[in-house]
């Protein structure tokens, strides 16, 4: 007897229905074909411990499975309950009723029970496209594909549930989500705050600048100065995550199998991996491509902490994604590409030893090792940063003060208010919700300058010896400073105060 039934593979961050193809016949034997990969091959021995643990069987006949469209890479353990499940409708150990308006996950343990699968939301949006009425899929798993509406979600902790489901015996209760109810709700502050950090109010100025225009911030400081606090409580004065950026970044991180048992993201996601990562966990990749560290930070911060000690063919590969807020991984057969618009924070020492000019330091660095250290971080990945800024180490008299700084809630609200005067502007612009994201046609138009301001800006270009890029940079900060000052034009002022905010293009700036 034939019976279709559905699965679904991920590649990327979307999926693509994959119809099984159960076929059982006289004879003996069980053949696999489709292109799947190890994994799902040995599927036949999860599938008959399974069936035997709980009192049902693997037919002794010729068992044909086909994974169609065969040109397309089965991975991965996921399918076991769908060809599990195939079997027993194929050889009438079930009922197989309305079978195909399910799509059916789920990876196997030999007792029967079920493990959580990778990608479930996308699976999820994929069925309801395609019309499907039910999923059913690890319990781990439900709440987060239960986002989707029109759509019941079926999860289950045993393959005994899904048979007795299809046989009538004891229908599995859908799971429900309010997404708009339960997004509202959780909506909340990371742990970290602003009013923990003492003194710094220069740095928490450029935080609150760059947190309002989306730009990419450099903190150069000698250790113990507060450059990894600082960037910590960042996602703090961020806006909050709309709906529609929750659900794009549940989706990566749901390739990844990072939202078990957690549903939707609601807070920013904030990245820090070690300077030892390679370049393809970095940007993503690998055999069969997954998301790296840049697309697992899309719509949140990225730091990259002690910048000169990443290698730099690791830092190089971070220029194209950083320009164009997505990375496409290509192969042979295939091309993947997952978005990465995320803020990027670093911070580095400003020389080997750590202390840049002190002469009161316990270890001191000459010139030529300081600049060889800076060397390692190159020009125009430097140019990509817009925000550069030298963190002071904080006196005693501050650290000692009781009283508490400025919250994150305030500098949120203020965020906030320059976001939301961003996205009026951009409103006519598809992509473009803040003022980094503006290219070179919206800064000519929205960041007009008076005569004085060019001037200032003309000077500045020739005595710093800055790029036509550092020169965008400063017009883009110099907008975002005016949006915070609820300015309509770019004054004088704004411009000073974002040239200030480009310290390692200054010649000399080695002392």
């Amino acid at each position: 007897m034939l019976v279709k039934i559905y699965g679904s593979a991920v590649f990327g961050i979307e999926a693509t229905t994959i119809t099984v193809e159960v076929n059982i016949d006289k004879g003996i034997g069980y053949h696999l074909v489709g292109l799947p990969d190890n994994a799902v091959r040995e599927s036949s021995y999860r599938i008959s411990a399974a069936l035997n643990n709980n009192g049902y069987k693997l037919p002794g006949k010729k068992i044909i499975i086909n994974m169609a469209p065969a040109d397309i890479r089965k991975e991965g353990a996921s399918y076991d309950l769908t060809l599990a499940i195939g079997i027993l409708a194929s050889s009438n150990q079930i009922q197989s009723k309305e079978i195909d308006q399910y799509v059916i996950m789920g990876e196997l343990s030999l007792d029967g029970s079920l493990q959580p699968i990778k990608g479930a939301l996308p699976i999820a949006i994929k069925a309801r496209e395609e019309g499907f009425k039910y999923l059913i899929l690890p319990k781990e798993n439900a709440k987060e594909a239960a986002i989707v509406d029109n759509l019941e979600v079926l999860g289950v902790d045993n393959i005994l549930e899904v048979i007795n489901h299809f046989d009538n015996n004891k229908k599995i209760e859908p799971t429900i989500v309010d997404t708009r109810a339960e997004f509202y709700k959780h909506i909340d502050f990371p742990e970290f705050d602003f009013s923990d950090v003492k003194g710094q109010e220069s740095i928490k100025r450029c935080m609150e600048i760059a947190a309002a225009g989306g730009h990419n911030i450099i903190l150069i400081g000698p250790p113990g100065s507060g450059k990894t606090m600082l960037a910590k409580r960042l996602p703090s004065i961020l806006p909050p995550m709309t709906l529609h950026e929750a659900l794009e970044t549940t989706k990566i991180h749901s390739v990844v199998g990072k939202t078990k048992n957690e549903g939707l993201l609601y807070n920013r996601p904030f990245r820090s991996p070690h300077h030892t990562i390679s370049n393809v966990a970095l940007v993503g990749g690998g055999q069969y491509p997954r998301p790296g560290e840049i697309s697992l930070s899309h719509n949140g911060v990225l730091f990259l902490d002690e910048l000169p000690e990443f290698k730099r063919d690791v830092l190089e590969v971070m220029r194209q994604p950083l320009e164009d807020r997505e990375v496409t991984i290509s192969r042979a057969k295939f091309t993947v590409t997952y978005p990465s618009s995320f803020m990027l924070v670093a911070s580095m020492n400003p020389s080997p030893s750590g202390y840049f000019n002190d002469p009161n330091a316990p270890i001191t660095s000459s010139p030529a090792e300081m600049q060889r250290y800076l060397s390692k971080v190159s020009g125009p990945l430097l140019d990509r940063i817009d925000i550069h800024i030298e963190v002071t180490p904080v006196p005693f008299d501050k650290l000692s003060d009781e009283r508490k700084g400025e919250n994150s809630k305030s500098i949120r609200e203020r965020v906030t208010k320059a976001r939301e005067k961003q996205s009026t502007r951009f409103n006519d612009f598809e992509n473009i919700h803040y003022n980094a994201q503006m290219n070179v046609k919206q800064i000519r138009e929205f960041c007009k300058l008076s005569e004085e301001s060019k001037q200032l800006l003309k000077t500045a270009m020739e005595k710093l010896n800055l790029s036509a890029r550092a020169y965008d940079r400063i017009l883009k900060v110099s907008r975002t400073i005016a949006d915070l000052d609820a300015a309509n034009n770019i004054d004088s002022n704004h411009i000073a105060e974002a040239i200030q905010y480009r310290s390692l293009d200054r010649e000399g700036w080695l002392g």
